[in-house]
């Protein structure tokens, strides 16, 4: 995710096979792919140096999309933006639309 405009995205579309697809939070999306991590029984070469389930999470989150827990068992998990690059949160913008924001009254 070399891609700064990804770094800012907070949601991950996840699949499982034989499930129906999820919408996910950064958050929900780290604890999911921990939990998948913690359910092998070897973590992936590339991630056994790392500290805990967490930090693997973390560091598959920042550089793949899908990990193979079983031969024909893979998981997937893709960055979604669920608002357009530059808008704010709903919070953010209620704000800017008070009475008195703009500075004119």
């Amino acid at each position: 995710m070399s891609d700064p405009l990804l770094r800012e995205l907070d949601h991950y579309v996840v699949l499982e096979p034989a499930a129906a697809e999820r919408i996910l939070s950064a958050a929900e999306t780290r604890d999911w792919l921990a939990a998948q991590l913690a359910g092998l029984e070897h973590p992936p070469e590339d991630l056994q140096g790392l500290a805990d389930d967490r930090a693997r999470a973390e560091r598959l989150l920042e550089t793949a999309c899908a990990l193979e827990l079983a031969p024909g068992h893979t998981i997937q998990w893709f960055a979604v933006r669920l608002e357009p690059p530059g808008s704010r949160p709903a919070a953010a913008s209620a704000s800017r639309s008070a009475p008195g924001a703009s500075g004119s009254e």
